[in-house]
C-alpha cells in the first residue's frame, strides 16, 4: 500500500515569532513546512518551491497576502491559500474568499481549528488534482480513439507525441510549416488536451486584418477611442480568460502589434485601444506562421524577443509531400467527413484517382487536398470517384528539364510569389475565394496582391 503523500505548507508572515510558532505546531503534526519571512521572500519561495498549501498573512509591509493569494493561483490553480490576519472584516473576507483564497482565518486562532482547515485544504486539493488528471485522462482517450488528427507517418506521429507531451502545461508552443498543413488543427488538438480543454478556444488571423483593426480585435477597445468606437469592446485576450488564444499568422504582425503582443507575455496583461489602464489576463497563447521567423528576426522584420517568448516549445509540421503516405488515410477521412455534411452516401476513389492524389505535390498541402476531394464529390455522379473528376493540375504531370541552354536570370521573391499565385489562379478557373483557400491566405490578402500586380479581372 502506498503511504500518504506528506503535504508541502508555505507559511508567510511578518513577524518571526509567529512563523516560529506555526514552524513547530505544523512540523508536529506530520507537515513538510518551510517559512518565509515576509512577501516577499513568500514570493521568491512560491516560484522555487511550488508548495501544495500556502498560509499566509494579510499585512506585510513589502508584499501582501493577496498578492500572495494572485501569484499563488497563477502558479496553479489547484494550490489552496489560507489567509490569516487580525483584523478580519466581513467585507475583507468576502474579498478574499472571492478573489480565490480557501479560507481566511482570524488571529488569534486555535491550534486545533488552523490543524483542521489545513487538512481539509491538503484533501481538497487532491481532490482536485485527481479530477483534473481523471478528466485528462479521459480526454486523451476520446482524443486518441476519435479525434486525433489523421496520419500515421513517422513525421506526423512526432508532431503528435510532441503537441500531446506539451498540452497539459501552460507553455507558449509556436506552430510552424507551411500553408494548408493543419497548424490549427494541431492547435485545437493540444487545446483540447489541455487543462482548459473546457474553456473557451479563441483564433484570429493576424495577416486578414489591417494593423488598427487587428489591435482593437486584440486587445478591446474604449469608447470613443477612434471614429467608429461608440461603445467599449472586449478584446480576444480577454474573452479568452481561462482558455486558449491561438494567433494565426503571428509573422504577418508590423512592429507596432509585436511590440504589444510582447507587452502581453512579459505581464500577462492587456491594454485595449484609446485607454491607459492595462486588465489582467489568463490565457495560454499559441502561435503559428508560415514564414521563416529565424530568417525574418535576422533581416528585421520579426522582433527577437518577441521570437524568443514565443519559442517557448516549436512544432514543425511537415509538408503534405513530406508524409505523402498518409493521402489515402487523409482522402478517407475527407471522404467521410464531406459524406456527413451533405448527407450522403462515402463515395471512394477509384485506383487512378487514388494513384493520382498520392503522385502530386499539393503545394497547398492538406487543405488543397480537402479541396480537391470537396470537388471530386461533387463533380460525380457515381459511387466511385474517377480521375476525370480531380482537378486537371493534379491528374496533369509536367516534366521540366534538369537543365536549360539558357538559364534565366535569378528572379526576385516577388516575382516567385506572383507567377505561383497566378497558376494557381488559372487552375482554379479565375475562382479568387477557392484560390485564395489554395494559397492558404485570406481573400482580401489575395485582392490586394493582385492589385499591386495590376491584375483586376
Amino acid at each position: 500500500m502506498i503511504a500518504p503523500r506528506i503535504p508541502k505548507v508555505l507559511v508567510v508572515d511578518d513577524e518571526q515569532g509567529i512563523l516560529e510558532s506555526l514552524g513547530i505546531l505544523l512540523r508536529n503534526a506530520g507537515f513538510d513546512t518551510h517559512m518565509a519571512h515576509g512577501g516577499r521572500q513568500g514570493l521568491a519561495q512560491l516560484a522555487s518551491l511550488q508548495p501544495d498549501i500556502v498560509l499566509s498573512d494579510v499585512r506585510m509591509p513589502d508584499v501582501g497576502g493577496v498578492e500572495i493569494l494572485a501569484a499563488a493561483r497563477q502558479q496553479n490553480p489547484d494550490t489552496p491559500v489560507i489567509l490569516m490576519t487580525a483584523q478580519a472584516t466581513l467585507q475583507s473576507a468576502m474579498q478574499a474568499v472571492n478573489e480565490g483564497a480557501f479560507y481566511y482565518i482570524q488571529k488569534p486562532f486555535h491550534n486545533d481549528e488552523l490543524l483542521a482547515i489545513l487538512k481539509r485544504a491538503g484533501e481538497h486539493r487532491e481532490l482536485r488534482v485527481e479530477n483534473r488528471s481523471l478528466r485528462q485522462e479521459i480526454k486523451r482517450h476520446e482524443q486518441t480513439t476519435t479525434g486525433r488528427p489523421v496520419g500515421n507517418s513517422r513525421s506526423w506521429l512526432e508532431v503528435l507525441r510532441l503537441a500531446e507531451t506539451v498540452a497539459p502545461t501552460d507553455s507558449t508552443v509556436l506552430i510552424q510549416g507551411e500553408s494548408g498543413t493543419g497548424k490549427e488543427v494541431i492547435a485545437r488538438y493540444i487545446h483540447e488536451l489541455s487543462s482548459r480543454g473546457d474553456k473557451s478556444f479563441a483564433s484570429i488571423n493576424c495577416g486578414a486584418l489591417p494593423e488598427s483593426l487587428l489591435e482593437s480585435e486584440l486587445f478591446g477597445h474604449v469608447k470613443g477611442s477612434f471614429t467608429g468606437a461608440v461603445k467599449d469592446k472586449m478584446g480576444l485576450f480577454t474573452a479568452a480568460s481561462k482558455g486558449t488564444f491561438f494567433l494565426d499568422e503571428i509573422g504577418e504582425t508590423t512592429p507596432a502589434t509585436q511590440v504589444k503582443l510582447l507587452r502581453v507575455l512579459q505581464h500577462r496583461e492587456v491594454i485595449p485601444v484609446g485607454a491607459t489602464d492595462p486588465l489582467p489576463i489568463d490565457v495560454r497563447l499559441l502561435a503559428a506562421t508560415n514564414r521563416d521567423l529565424d530568417e525574418e528576426m535576422k533581416r528585421g522584420g520579426f522582433r527577437s524577443d518577441l521570437y524568443y517568448r514565443l519559442n517557448v516549445i516549436a512544432l514543425h509540421l511537415p509538408s503534405l509531400r513530406q508524409r505523402a503516405d498518409d493521402i489515402p488515410l487523409l482522402a478517407e477521412h475527407f471522404l467521410a467527413r464531406i459524406a456527413g455534411l451533405r448527407g450522403e452516401a462515402q463515395k471512394t476513389l477509384s485506383d487512378d484517382a487514388l494513384e493520382a492524389l498520392v503522385s502530386y505535390t499539393w503545394p497547398g498541402n492538406v487543405r488543397e487536398l480537402e479541396n480537391a476531394l470537396e470537388r471530386a464529390v461533387i463533380l460525380t455522379t457515381r459511387d466511385s470517384i474517377p480521375v476525370s473528376a480531380l482537378p486537371e493540375r493534379v491528374t496533369t504531370r509536367v516534366s521540366e528539364p534538369l537543365v536549360a541552354d539558357r538559364p534565366p536570370a535569378n528572379p526576385t521573391l516577388e516575382a516567385v510569389e506572383r507567377a505561383y499565385i497566378m497558376w494557381v489562379l488559372q487552375s482554379e478557373g479565375g475562382n479568387k475565394s477557392r484560390a485564395a483557400e489554395v494559397l492558404g491566405i485570406d481573400p482580401s490578402t489575395l485582392y490586394r496582391k493582385l492589385s499591386r500586380y495590376g491584375v483586376e479581372a
